[in-house]
Parts: structure tokens; C-alpha cells; sequence
């Protein structure tokens, strides 16, 4: 198995990330780092991580990353997102016994104490557990067939994740594992619970119903 991060100036969450991965005995680790200029392919680096180059843009990133990789599953996870323990043990579990599976994700808590972040958290589980798709912030895994089968990520300015899992739903159920991921509650709080929530969905909708990613990008803000 391994793990793919795309990185851009997250100096300040790599280490902690990589430390939980290493705790949960993960056999690679690649950051696809685009050009972080505060030093992140180099605390990477020096926690134990492959650092490879890549030009600007998750998808494009992910896809440098899956490409340097060597396992026959690929999990991609953000900088600022934790598994709970044994989440790595048992996403090896369900694939051995579940190979012809083609992704999945974890289910997803916000971190956060808000009731608003709970109710996200829920609206996350039935997204990704009725309708098959789940957000990049919540640990998408691939076994590398299905990967390999849909071309990867589509390289798109946003909504890599919503797309890819479009293409990889059509191979069969999108699972959900038991084990949470936790998620920064960084975009929300910068942009607003009630606001982020709506936006998200709203692209999500425009992403399904076929709205070009051009249209959608003007009501994406990025956050860092």
C-alpha cells in the first residue's frame, strides 16, 4: 500500500501528518509537493517521506504521486487530515478481502465541537455511503487496477476527487470503512459553516450534473 499526499505550504501539518502515518506502520509514503516555498518537501523529507515534484493542482499532483508509487492500492490524504488508529490495518483487511472493491473512503469527523460539524460529519457519511462520493478529505483508497482503469484523477483546477469517484463508481459500490478520519475544520472556519456547507454541495451537484469545472472554479475559494 501506498500513501499519497499533494502538498502546497503545509509546513505546519506534514510533520504531524506523517508521524500518525508512521504509527500505523504504512509501507510508502510519497508527498507530491507543489513548490512549497516554507519548507515543506523538506520537513517531508526529513520525516521519512519520498518528496517528489509537481506542478500546482491536486489532481495533477495526486497522479505525479500515484505514479512514483509502488503499491497495488494508493491511498490519498491530505496534510491536514488524521486516521484514527488501526484505520491502515483494516482498509489492508478489506481489500484482501474485498478486491474487486474499486475505492472507498473513511468516515469523516470534523475537528471541531461545534453541532454544526456533527451534522456535516453526517451529511459526509450519507454522501459518501448512498450516493458513492466522498470528498478528498476523507481518505480516498484505490486499489491500483480501478486507478489505472479510469485514467486516474481528471487534472481539473477543482473537484479532482468528486470526478474521479464518478468514474470509479461505475465499476461497482463505493465502500465506506468504519475507522473516522479527522478533518481540519480550517476551510469552515474561514469561510462559515452554513456557507462552506452549501458551497460544497452546490459544486458537488454542478460537478454531477455535468457543469464545467471552468463555471464551478469562480465559487471555489482557496484556503491556506
Amino acid at each position: 500500500m501506498s500513501v499519497v499526499i499533494p502538498t502546497l505550504n503545509e509546513a505546519k501539518t506534514i510533520g504531524s501528518c506523517l508521524d500518525h502515518l508512521a504509527d500505523q506502520g504504512v509501507d510508502e509514503v510519497i508527498v507530491a509537493d507543489a513548490g512549497s516555498p516554507d519548507g515543506t518537501a523538506d520537513r517531508a523529507s526529513r520525516a521519512g517521506a519520498r518528496v517528489v515534484a509537481a506542478p500546482k493542482g491536486r489532481g495533477v499532483q495526486q497522479n505525479r504521486g500515484a505514479l512514483e508509487a509502488s503499491g497495488d492500492v494508493l491511498l490519498f490524504l491530505h496534510a491536514d487530515c488524521r486516521l484514527e488508529g488501526g484505520a491502515i490495518a483494516e482498509l489492508q483487511r478489506f481489500v484482501a478481502r474485498c478486491p474487486k472493491v474499486p475505492g472507498g473512503c473513511f468516515r469523516m469527523r470534523v475537528d471541531g465541537p461545534e453541532w454544526a460539524f456533527r451534522a456535516i460529519d453526517a451529511a459526509a457519511h450519507l454522501r459518501a455511503g448512498v450516493l458513492g462520493v466522498p470528498y478528498g478529505d476523507q481518505g480516498i483508497f484505490v486499489p491500483r487496477w480501478a486507478f489505472d482503469r479510469v485514467g486516474g484523477f481528471p487534472e481539473l483546477p477543482l473537484m479532482e476527487d468528486v470526478y474521479l469517484m464518478l468514474r470509479l463508481r461505475r465499476l461497482g459500490r463505493i465502500a465506506l470503512l468504519p475507522k473516522r478520519i479527522e478533518v481540519s475544520a480550517r476551510r469552515w472556519r474561514n469561510q462559515g459553516i452554513l456557507g462552506q456547507s452549501l458551497r460544497n454541495w452546490a459544486l458537488t451537484a454542478g460537478a454531477a450534473g455535468g457543469m464545467s469545472t471552468e463555471t464551478l472554479a469562480r465559487f471555489y475559494p482557496v484556503v491556506r
